[in-house]
């Protein structure tokens, strides 16, 4: 499938679009850059998003929030956007996330475990009742009572909040994704020129 809203390429951004890019800049926390080598390309989905620099300002504020600023651990955070990405079927989100998810300490057995879904054996309860989670959010809208006590036992109200928005977050990048057509392939020489 072709993109719906064809990328931008990084020659023509607007300015504003720039400086959107600044909420997800890890070195704006005193982090560092993650490396960017064998790393699919990103230039869709920014170049998706820089057709609306506003939109992109606001929302790279909440997404630099849920990687940088989360009260998760970034494994946490790993199974969520990973479990998303299976529930959702959206290539983009996992192959961007695998990385991520291997520096956190995600083996390729536990992102098996997390593709599986729910029913597979978790080493670690709330690892389950993560997965559990997403599932639930992503059938109901809303977190099982059984699944936030699980939830519960482990984590405090700061980091239950930031579960749920950090699925939120996740399925809203989904969406724009798999609704726009993008893919892990660089921007063809159509959607640059």
């Amino acid at each position: 499938m072709n993109a719906r809203i064809a990328p931008l390429p990084p020659a023509s951004w607007p300015g504003d679009m720039y400086q959107a890019l600044h909420a997800l800049d890890p070195r704006k926390r005193g982090l560092p850059l993650r490396p960017a080598e064998d790393r699919p390309p990103t230039d869709g989905i920014l170049g998706s998003f820089a057709h609306h620099p506003q939109l992109a300002r606001a929302f790279f504020e909440f997404n630099g929030h849920v990687l940088f600023d989360t009260t998760l651990t970034p494994r946490q955070v790993e199974i969520i956007v990973l479990r998303i990405a299976a529930r959702r079927a959206c290539a983009y989100l996992r192959d961007h996330h695998l990385f991520g998810a291997r520096a956190a300490g995600l083996t390729d057995a536990d992102i098996a475990r997390i593709a599986f879904g729910p029913e597979a054996t978790f080493p670690d309860p709330l690892e389950g009742a993560l997965v559990r989670a997403v599932d639930e959010l992503v059938e109901d809208g809303v977190v099982a009572q059984s699944t936030w006590d699980s939830l519960s036992v482990a984590l405090d109200r700061r980091q239950l909040l930031d579960v749920l928005f950090t699925a939120g977050c996740y399925e809203t990048v989904s969406w724009f994704a798999r609704s726009l057509g993008l893919d892990t392939q660089a921007p063809s020489e159509e959607a640059s020129g």
